[in-house]
């Protein structure tokens, strides 16, 4: 199976536990595996036969809008599931990075989902 990457992508939402917080959009970087089987497209050259990682992009982009999250966990599995539904990934998975804790560059959340399976 293939893979195609999103790394770092940088977006702006409201994110955090305190109302405080979530009052500002925050920088967050967002990282996007995405699986996929690459035979049809190296054959026809199409990009119907693939997933179109521009079109991914701009979704996350404006995901954030009018919404707020406490946690990056929740935005992370919204993010996973949003992408598995709407562009035919096999398999993705989403990492949010924030920059939160002074003495460390990130912190950051993972998850990974399947096509057809629910947890």
């Amino acid at each position: 199976m293939d893979w195609i990457e999103i790394e770092d992508l940088e977006v702006r939402f409201h994110v955090g536990v305190p109302d405080e917080e979530r009052a500002q959009s925050q920088r967050l970087l967002v990282c996007v595996r995405m699986r996929h089987d690459f035979e049809l497209a190296a054959r026809t050259d199409g990009l119907d036969a693939t997933i179109d990682y521009y079109s991914v992009s701009r979704r996350i982009l404006c995901f954030g809008e009018g919404r707020s999250w406490k946690l990056i966990e929740k935005l992370a599995v919204e993010l996973a599931e949003l992408i598995l539904k709407d562009f035919g990934a096999r398999e993705t998975s989403v990492k949010v990075k924030k920059f939160i804790l002074p003495e460390a560059r990130w912190v950051a959340v993972e998850t990974t989902r399947l096509r057809g399976t629910s947890r």
